[in-house]
């Protein structure tokens, strides 16, 4: 299960009683759940004006870096192509498997010093997040489109003889080459052609014909005749449904089309390594900083609802996925005089009921309990959700 619910409820005597009382009665007498402490450092806490205008831009800011880590896993995933298998070994954070890293979370105080103010953090991961979405925007273009270039050379080698490339059917020695007067034309051929191809007009070549390649659909031939028919021969050649291929036979031409995709598969391999390694660092990044973005989420919302002195316990609560109804009634019970609206309402307020507003909620009256709760879904997989 992928699912994790981040809550905070306020101290008693000591935050060290709020998590016995909690673990013991969700997890140890009940076995609904495996909990562990998330540890939020002594942030600065600023005004309560301050308090309320940030708690709506990180909620705001929280939604950006989920749906960014989701783009750089998820094109990870499209990078590795046919070994997506391994895409789940690829995404780490801080090189630890997501789960270790949210159950064992520690702020990093070197990239988010805490005496710097609540609003600068924020600044500071909306500024990293949003450079690291520009780069995925540049870099995946380029490799998309020389990816695109390479696919379509390669369907023109491997489509029927309507369309594919004919340069590396064909050989020299199937075509009249510098004649004043004559040329050889190739004729994609789905029927009868021996025996029809000398009719279609005057001045060809008497058994002039030559099977270059044929396909479970066409044969493709070559026909030696004079330049001067060779527009009426095409017209011809189309009424009885054989398509001449435009082609000319240019040695240059042709060494220089098989040099392209020989370069595009040069090129892609060539980025490949480097675009994966970008994607992991990156989407570690991208992850970390989301959950000290949760952090922060949790920081301020517990200071809105239980005051100062800054006093909470914030916890990491794994649910058992078929426990998930009785581990909310039992936070309910335990929490619910917290705040009388949402008990009202068996737990979370409804997105209809007026009587509950809570500053800062940025993902709706729906997701409102009479503890502080923010969900963390850690399958990139899936769509990105609030």
């Amino acid at each position: 299960m992928t699912e994790y619910w981040l809550i905070s409820a306020p101290g008693d005597k000591t935050c060290q009683q709020t998590w016995e009382a909690m673990n013991n009665l969700t997890s140890r007498q009940h076995n609904l759940c495996e909990n562990h402490k998330f540890h939020i450092p002594d942030l600065k806490v600023g005004t309560l004006d301050q308090l309320v205008g940030l708690s709506d831009d990180l909620g705001k800011l929280d939604n950006f870096v989920d749906q960014v880590t989701h783009k750089v896993a998820q094109y990870l995933g499209e990078v590795l192509e046919d070994h997506k298998d391994k895409l789940h070994e690829n995404l780490m954070a801080n090189n630890s498997e997501l789960s270790q890293y949210i159950t064992k979370f520690q702020w990093d105080m070197a990239k988010y010093p805490i005496k710097q103010s609540l609003r600068n953090i924020a600044d500071i991961i909306s500024k990293q997040v949003s450079q690291i979405d520009v780069d995925l925007k540049t870099k995946s273009t380029a490799y998309n489109n020389l990816k695109s270039s390479l696919q379509n050379m390669e369907k023109k080698q491997c489509g029927n003889l309507l369309t594919r490339n004919l340069g590396d059917l064909v050989k020299k020695e199937h075509f009249i080459l510098n004649s004043e007067y004559l040329t050889t034309l190739l004729v994609v051929v789905p029927n009868e052609w021996n025996s029809s191809y000398e009719k279609l007009t005057d001045m060809i070549v008497p058994r002039s014909s030559q099977l270059v390649f044929n396909d479970q659909d066409y044969g493709l031939f070559t026909v030696t005749l004079f330049k001067k028919v060779a527009d009426s021969f095409k017209t011809t050649a189309r009424n009885k449904k054989f398509i001449v291929r435009d082609f000319t036979y240019n040695e240059e031409e042709l060494a220089a089309g098989k040099n392209e995709i020989t370069k595009l598969v040069t090129d892609k391999k060539k980025q490949f390594g480097p675009l994966v390694r970008w994607l992991k660092v990156n989407f570690s990044e991208c992850f970390c900083a989301w959950i000290h973005v949760k952090a922060l989420r949790v920081f301020v919302e517990s200071v809105l609802r239980y005051g100062l002195p800054v006093n909470f316990q914030a916890i990491l609560i794994h649910p058992h996925k078929k426990s998930m109804k009785r581990l909310r009634d039992i936070l309910n019970q335990l929490y619910g005089h917290l705040d009388s609206s949402a008990q009202q309402h068996g737990g979370h307020s409804n997105a209809n009921n007026d009587s509950v507003d809570i500053p800062g909620l940025g993902f709706g009256q729906a997701d409102y309990y009479p503890y502080v709760y923010y969900k963390i879904n850690i399958d990139m997989l899936e769509a990105s959700k609030m």
